[in-house]
């Protein structure tokens, strides 16, 4: 039966409509990025101007005794010249992909590159003096400018990614996304893709021909249709980027899916690495012999993240353990004249990439505890499922308060020094317990176990076994030195209250 013109004309509408809607959208979206690069932009040329005059004045009007003071400097002279250099390093930074969208909010690359970029600059300084003897630049002079250039950048640049960070929460600077297969890899990569709020990817659902279009799936994100039906989705919801689940989709459908969008210009084809067990932990993609092989990082954190995770643990370990050492002592008294037994309880725990080391604590415990605890098959079996025990017998009286205050975990800040745990981590856990986390073991084992952590402030034992994994992995999925700190800052009225520590 053919259309009416009615029916015709409602469908050309509505074609229209969508068509309208979807040209206003990409125009927004298309005027964000360009307004990011022209703020970018801006923002380098005031912060080279201020690198170069602030050099000029640490050489010239500071008089540091480093430098020659018998320099008579021409303000003229550096003033022409920053007005030559200052654009010249601007196109030096674009050449160097600087103000391209694939480099930009993407972490430590953009600050390699603007390194590279000052360096480039720098030198370039140096070749024209070379080849222009008239032109006479001083070195201190030239140094400082390399290094201010490098810095003040930098922090502008920084302080702009918080500013897109922020807008994204508020809808802007996102890119559709679609993630083709909705088995478990696809739908953990969903949860971490929606957890991370600054990743830049609105995930509108999944395409799977194997569930039915319109089911939910995680998270509320349905099933947009199957994948004879992808380009039909992608052109309806304007799909910027298209995440292919390499468990869930033939080598067959992800060949056809990359040849028919992989060197398209409007939507980018990502692909998963096949092991969302080891997710957290990164891979790198490096030719051998000319074929491409995946390596597993054996840790989570590497370069500048490694360095900010020390230098918190060692920068706020090594004062407290000073500070709070009177009261270690004090307590090790107590717990000598409250109960026989030694002051220091070591826990044997795993450690990064699964190797053992005994976790200081203070002793809470009586001595003769197994027995006690042989005499209650109930409260052993509790133990054996949850690995903790709300009403515990073999806790002494002091152990008790030590518990309600976390004051039992003091001991472990020389475990932070020594390297073996963090500030801020994962709950440590023993041995016997590595089973309770299934195929996320191996992520477990990448980032040191912390004294604090989202299970202290979270709940702390009242929370279930799972809970906690799930805590665990979503603190190591989703670190950054700002999660940290804000977990230091919670840590402390969650200890002083009490709550949920047993």
């Amino acid at each position: 039966m053919g259309l009416s013109g009615t029916d015709i004309a409602a469908f050309t509408k509505a074609r229209l409509q969508t068509s309208i809607e979807g040209a206003r959208k990409n125009f927004l979206y298309t005027s964000q990025w360009k307004l990011l690069v022209i703020a970018l932009i801006l923002s380098d040329l005031f912060t080279l101007g201020l690198a170069f005059r602030a050099a000029y004045f640490v050489r010239f009007e500071l008089r540091l005794p480093i430098f020659k003071l018998d320099v008579v400097p021409s303000l003229t002279f550096y003033l022409s010249l920053v007005a030559i250099l200052t654009p010249c390093w601007v196109v030096i930074f674009a050449l160097a992909g600087l103000y391209n969208r694939q480099n930009l909010l993407g972490g430590t690359q953009e600050y390699s590159l603007v390194f590279t970029s000052t360096t480039v600059g720098l030198l370039l300084i140096i070749v024209i003096g070379f080849f222009g003897p008239e032109i006479v630049v001083a070195r201190g002079w030239l140094l400082c400018a390399w290094a201010f250039a490098f810095l003040s950048t930098s922090l502008g640049r920084f302080m702009l990614r918080r500013a897109v960070y922020y807008l994204r929460r508020a809808g802007f600077f996102l890119s559709p996304a679609l993630i083709v297969g909705a088995n478990e890899e696809g739908k953990t990569l969903a949860e971490q893709l929606l957890n991370w709020k600054a990743s830049g990817l609105h995930v509108l659902g999944f395409v799977d021909d194997g569930i039915e279009p319109g089911t939910i799936v995680q998270h509320d994100l349905p099933v947009l249709g199957g994948l004879d039906k992808l380009e039909e989705t992608i052109h309806k919801f304007h799909i910027e980027e298209i995440i292919m689940v390499t468990s869930a989709v033939t080598r067959e459908r992800m060949l056809g899916i990359f040849k028919r969008y992989g060197l398209s210009n409007s939507v980018n084809v990502r692909l998963s690495s096949g092991l969302y067990e080891l997710v957290t932990t990164g891979v790198q993609v490096k030719e051998v012999a000319s074929v491409p092989l995946v390596k597993i990082n054996k840790v989570r954190l590497a370069g500048l993240d490694k360095f900010l995770k020390n230098l918190l643990d060692y920068g706020l370990g090594i004062p407290m353990l000073v500070l709070i050492s009177p009261l270690l002592l004090i307590i090790a008294v107590a717990i000598k004249l409250d109960s026989p037994g030694p002051v220091i309880h070591r826990r044997r725990v795993m450690g990064v990439n699964g190797k053992q080391f005994d976790a200081f604590k203070f002793r809470t415990m009586r001595i003769d505890g197994d027995a006690i605890l042989d005499s209650h098959p109930e409260l052993k079996a509790e133990l054996a499922q949850n690995h903790k025990l709300k009403d515990d017998p073999r806790v002494t009286r002091l152990g008790r308060l030590l518990r309600k205050y976390s004051l039992d975990e003091l001991p472990q800040l020389i475990n932070v020094i020594r390297h073996e745990m963090s500030l801020v981590g994962p709950r440590m856990i023993s041995p016997e317990e590595m089973e309770k986390y299934h195929q996320w073991g191996t992520n477990l084992l990448t980032i040191r176990p912390g004294i604090t952590g989202l299970w202290q402030v979270s709940g702390r034992s009242d929370i279930s076994y799972e809970e906690r994994v799930r805590l665990d992995m979503f603190y190591i999925r989703n670190w950054t030195v700002w999660l940290d700190l804000q977990l230091l800052i919670r840590t402390l009225p969650a200890a002083i209250k009490g709550e949920g520590a047993y």
